[in-house]
Parts: structure tokens; C-alpha cells; sequence
């Protein structure tokens, strides 16, 4: 199994000598298993995707964990949804109130965005996931709902007995004594616990934190913990800020290793890399 970044920052993309070597696209990761391809969000990264990687069986499947505009932006420009060869399935959270097809429509439709979703010549397929496990190919994936606003889902996707974790957008702890409280009190724990790789929302600082308290994100020390708890054997931070510089990235987290004394390595995601699970 492959994991691929092609989209590491939240909120907002960003360009430019200070995010050249973390990256300045939001958010998607591509994972592998050799011809079979999953596709982890649409954030502006999905852009960057090598048209090679879908030619051979012109399928492709997308897991959307939300649709904040940071996770969809890249869904509007990306070629193969406008190529009728292709089958596209798009796997999303459930809404509350309305449906993933209503929810995706808002967003390809006018003032938004000038194509209607109707008038894309793919033959695209949307299926609503929530607290759901399910094969697709090769991967076995667990998915559930999360701490962050609106209906929102992480993703554990295993091949054999590796897996990757996928939180990108995550605030575990909303109140403060949440990790005295036991694993079964935390948000996501069962499909984070013992994944080989942990791919995990870290926007903030402890002290940006305490004054973002609320707004879905997660700090650098907070995603530590998390991942300790849940005992993964790697973490990548994830959703950089779009205000933090590469520089200002390595000092948080050089900052956070020496607050914290962590048993399993720790590294800031970055655009281009690829880690392998064999």
C-alpha cells in the first residue's frame, strides 16, 4: 500500500517561497494498492493527481470526509469529471437534513461556480457513508463521524494488516479534562487506534488553540496526545495553516517534540512525499 500527499494546507490554498516545501494545496492524499486507487478529498491537491494513475481503468473513487470548500474546490476543475469515459463514485457523509447530491449542487452551481453539477458529462455515482465498514477492491475501510462542524467522517483504510488513519479535520478535545475521561470518550479513537500511519489535523499552537476553541481544529500538542492514546505507530500533521510559513511549521513542531516526549516518530506532512506499507 501506497499513501501519497498531494494537498496538506486547510482553509485556504497558498503559494509562494513560504510554503514551498510543505506544500500549498488543500487537502488530498491518494493511497494504492497496484492498479487500485482511492482518492482522499478534493481539496486543490487533487489537481496535482498524475492523469496516468486513473488511465488504466478509467474508474476513480473519491472519499469526501466533508464538504467545506476547502475539501470540493479541487472537484470543480479536475479533467477526469469531464470526461465521459470515466466512472466517478463519490463516497460522503450523510447530511442531517438534506442529501450529498443537494450538498455537492450548492457548491456546482451558479454564483458559485459555473458548471451545474447535472451538466458534467462523467458518469458519477454518490454514495452516503456514516459510521459504516465496507470493501472497495482491495482496501477495507472504517469510517465515522467526528468532531468538527457539520457531518464529518474519518477514514481508516487497511490492506492486509497495514492502515492509514485519515483526520483532517478534527477537534477531539472541547472540553478540558476529555483525556482523563477513558478511549471510549474520544472522538475517532476507533478508527485511529494502532494504525500504522495517522494522518491528523494540526492547525494550531496550544495558545492559537485557546483562542479558536470551538472551530473544529486541532493543535500540534493536542494531535500528539491523540495519537499516544490511540497508539499509532506514525503521525503526520496535517491541514497546516494557511499562516504558518514552512519556517514557522518546523518550529512548532520542533516546540511541541520538546514539550512532549512521544514514543513513535512525528513529521510534518508535505506535498510529494510518499510512504509505503508493505
Amino acid at each position: 500500500m501506497e499513501i501519497r500527499i498531494y494537498g496538506t494546507r486547510g482553509s485556504y490554498a497558498v503559494s509562494g517561497d513560504t510554503a514551498s516545501r510543505y506544500g500549498g494545496n488543500t487537502a488530498c492524499v491518494v493511497i494504492s494498492e497496484g492498479n487500485d486507487v482511492l482518492v482522499l478529498d478534493g481539496g486543490t491537491g487533487i489537481l496535482r493527481i498524475p492523469p496516468e494513475l486513473f488511465k488504466r481503468s478509467h474508474k476513480i473513487t473519491i472519499l469526501l470526509t466533508h464538504l467545506h470548500l476547502d475539501h470540493i474546490q479541487g472537484l470543480g476543475f479536475f479533467k477526469p469529471m469531464y470526461n465521459p469515459a470515466y466512472d466517478i463514485h463519490i463516497l460522503g457523509p450523510a447530511g442531517y437534513n438534506t442529501t450529498l447530491k443537494d450538498r455537492l449542487i450548492r457548491y456546482f452551481s451558479p454564483p458559485l461556480f459555473p458548471v451545474h453539477f447535472r451538466d458534467l458529462p462523467s458518469r458519477i455515482q454518490l454514495h452516503e457513508i456514516g459510521h459504516d465498514t465496507f470493501a472497495l477492491g482491495p482496501f477495507r475501510i472504517h469510517s465515522n463521524f467526528i468532531c468538527h462542524q457539520g457531518p464529518t467522517l474519518a477514514f481508516r483504510v487497511a490492506v492486509g494488516n497495514k492502515s492509514v488513519a485519515y483526520f483532517p479535520d478534527h477537534e477531539p478535545v472541547l472540553v478540558s479534562d476529555i483525556w482523563e475521561a477513558g478511549k471510549e470518550w474520544i472522538s475517532g479513537m476507533d478508527v485511529a487506534e494502532g494504525a500504522d500511519i495517522l494522518i491528523h489535523d494540526a492547525q494550531y499552537t496550544s495558545a492559537e488553540y485557546e483562542k479558536r476553541q470551538g472551530w473544529g481544529h486541532c493543535s500540534q500538542s493536542d494531535a500528539l496526545r491523540f495519537a499516544a492514546m490511540a497508539d499509532v505507530k506514525k503521525l503526520l500533521l496535517f491541514h497546516h495553516d494557511p499562516d504558518h510559513t514552512d519556517e514557522r511549521l518546523e518550529e512548532m513542531l520542533a516546540e511541541v517534540k520538546k514539550e512532549m516526549n512521544v514514543s513513535f516518530p512525528v513529521e510534518l506532512a508535505s506535498e510529494r512525499d510518499i510512504y509505503s506499507l508493505d
